[in-house]
């Protein structure tokens, strides 16, 4: 049976980088390359009617900033994965794409391989960052750790094994309810917005 592709865009306002994703994707045959933009605008309402699985954002576009944009794009589709694509090396600014919804933090200057590994990582549910921004991240002063509960623990994992509050409810015997409060709790102990945020910085801090 063939394997479905992944349908890839790349959103970014220089011609060269365009053209160089787009090379470096035509001789793999699990992904798509299904157009390119050089705006915001222009991405927002492709994405509104079409079906994507992965945007490689830039961060700075002509007409928005790209946290913006990708708070955007996870609310047409919050199950589009977000990669970050940046010179920018500056921790607050990789945090807060990463709290925008973004599952990755790629630097320009990162090989066709690592680009790859990246797409299929994100596809997986997991969080990719060139090893440049990883260093970036674990050198930052993560302050003091939050105190988690047992049962928010147990909620972590399940939620970076990619369970949804309905199947992290059946496997340890508690409501959605009760799912969704333990999570909206550890979005705040963390001080993130959205799940692939908080995997993230719990992985980082050795909770996962």
């Amino acid at each position: 049976m063939k394997t479905k592709q992944i349908k890839v865009i790349i959103v970014d306002d220089h011609p060269v980088v365009l053209q160089g994703f787009e090379y470096m994707s035509q001789d793999i045959p699990d992904i798509q390359f299904a157009g390119k933009f050089a705006d915001a605008a222009s991405t927002l309402g492709y994405l509104r009617h079409n079906a994507v699985d992965v945007v490689l954002l830039d961060i700075n576009l002509p007409d928005k900033n790209g946290i913006d944009a990708c708070i955007e794009i996870k609310q047409i589709n919050p199950d589009i994965r977000v990669i970050a694509i940046s010179n920018i090396n500056e921790y607050s600014i990789i945090q807060r794409m990463l709290n925008s919804g973004a599952c990755g933090y790629l630097l320009k200057n990162a090989s066709a391989d690592e680009v790859i590994s990246s797409i299929g990582k994100a596809m997986s549910g997991g969080v990719t960052l060139s090893k440049g921004i990883q260093d970036i991240l674990n050198d930052h002063d993560s302050g003091d750790l939050p105190v988690v509960t047992r049962r928010e623990k147990e909620v972590l994992a399940l939620l970076a094994n990619g369970l949804s509050s309905v199947e992290i409810g059946e496997k340890i015997f508690i409501s959605p309810l009760t799912v969704e409060s333990h999570r909206r709790n550890l979005l705040q102990k963390f001080k993130v917005t959205n799940v692939a945020a908080l995997v993230h910085k719990a992985t980082e801090m050795k909770y996962i």
